[in-house]
């Protein structure tokens, strides 16, 4: 007997839930979509615009068995206690980054996840940008030999995210907004640490910026829901395989695009680097060990218009990088030939990763291996962030990061689907 279909509902019909819902519903794995919002205006929005069906609430959701999975798309804050009773309730999870802003839900989730063996996977866009890929295949290959270093930012001003605080959090949007930035890791976590698999973070430290012009939003005088005076925090991480990794995340900075990077990835044997528009990479000349091969990437990582702009008038190039060209676009890298026909052609996003965190979840629903992005990679991506707040409001305390190791050896992760 064949497994049923997917049966989603989508909580929370914000702006950028309706990325999402035509490529669920166009999924051949999906037989179903419903969205529900607390503004019924919402989710009559989204009924009306992608011809789906409204469920009247989450506990609505919960309680159908109609419905065997939700994609959470809330508020970040609400994350992590929504997915803990989607799990108990039976039903599969899609959610929407970060997985939560609280550690002890992160252990919750896992060890529901474990006993119930229920799909999860989180939707991170940083396991699909081409620099992740790239750097995730030649480390594979053993092109960077060990890893020593790299770096990795996610920037993004609060006056560009200001529209979407404000669809969450009307007038009050000022204390949604001054969330700590690294609250929301896993855009940059994700790029470095999935390029080894099974490595971690074993020791954080971080500082904090407090200085910004922002005094409306960043301060510990009440403008915030979180008492967070940070509008940009770095932090380094001593990893597993005794690397180290540098992730900042930027919520007050001169900077557009792109706005999730690896700007730095750097081995014993081989190195890469990324700035605006190029991508290189450097090796060793095996049959001259004093001499690096310096060879351009870039028409491998970047979209088609992206790269032929760049050959033909690169300050064009760079100008329209900065307002966001190739974001709905697909690299040559990316694995196209694992998708599905059927979500060919709906509007994709954040550089061509939408497509890939959709399938994920609906092959990781259909097969019943681990998605990729599940809990175990999932905490790792999230919790070294979380802790990293603590130490940057501790002046730089170095803590031990709490990992929760592997998933079951039973349990597969399903393939990326890059070929080697």
């Amino acid at each position: 007997m064949s497994k049923e279909k997917i049966r989603i509902a989508f909580i929370g019909c914000g702006r950028f839930c309706k990325n999402f819902v035509p490529v669920f519903k166009a999924h051949p794995s999906v037989e179903k979509v419903y969205v529900c919002d607390l503004i019924r205006e919402r989710a009559e929005e989204y009924a009306q615009k992608f011809d789906v069906e409204i469920i009247d609430s989450f506990e609505a959701a919960l309680a159908s068995d109609k419905i065997n999975s939700v994609a959470i798309f809330t508020q970040r804050t609400l994350h992590g206690k929504l997915v803990i009773e989607a799990l108990k309730a039976g039903k599969h999870v899609y959610s929407a980054v970060p997985c939560t802003t609280d550690i002890d839900e992160i252990i919750e989730i896992k060890e529901l996840v474990e006993k119930t063996r229920l799909t999860y996977s989180m939707g991170e866009t940083g396991y699909y940008r081409a620099p992740a890929l790239f750097c995730r295949r030649e480390f594979k290959k053993g092109t960077f030999g060990k890893f020593t270093y790299g770096e990795a930012h996610y920037n993004h001003d609060i006056r560009n995210m200001e529209n979407s605080f404000r669809s969450s959090g009307g007038e009050e949007w000022r204390r949604f907004a001054g969330i700590p930035p690294m609250f929301y890791p896993t855009h940059s976590t994700a790029m470095i640490l999935s390029t080894m698999p099974g490595v971690y973070a074993k020791k954080v430290v971080a500082f904090g910026y407090k200085e910004s012009p922002r005094t409306d939003i960043f301060g510990t005088d009440g403008q915030n829901n979180y008492n967070n005076p940070f509008s940009n925090t770095t932090m380094l991480l001593e990893l597993s395989n005794g690397g180290i990794a540098r992730i900042s995340e930027n919520r007050c900075v001169g900077w557009h695009a792109p706005e999730t990077y690896i700007s730095q990835f750097y081995g014993t044997d081989g190195a890469y680097e990324f700035s605006v528009a190029r991508h290189s990479l450097a090796q060793w000349d095996p049959e001259n060990p004093n001499t690096v091969i310096m060879k351009d990437v870039t028409a491998e990582l970047q979209p088609k218009e992206v790269y032929e702009l760049i050959t033909s008038d690169y300050d064009e190039a760079i100008y329209r990088i900065g307002r966001g060209i190739g974001f709905h676009s697909t690299s040559p890298i990316q694995p196209l030939h694992r998708l599905p026909k059927e979500i060919e052609g709906v509007r994709n996003g954040h550089n061509g990763t939408h497509h890939f965190i959709v399938d994920d979840f609906c092959r990781a629903y259909d097969t019943g291996k681990l998605s990729p992005t599940n809990i175990w990679n999932a905490a790792r991506y999230n919790i070294p962030g979380l802790m990293a707040h603590q130490s940057a409001l501790n002046g730089g305390q170095v803590m031990d990061v709490i990992d929760l190791g592997n998933p079951p050896e039973d349990w597969e992760v399903l393939d990326d689907g890059q070929i080697i």
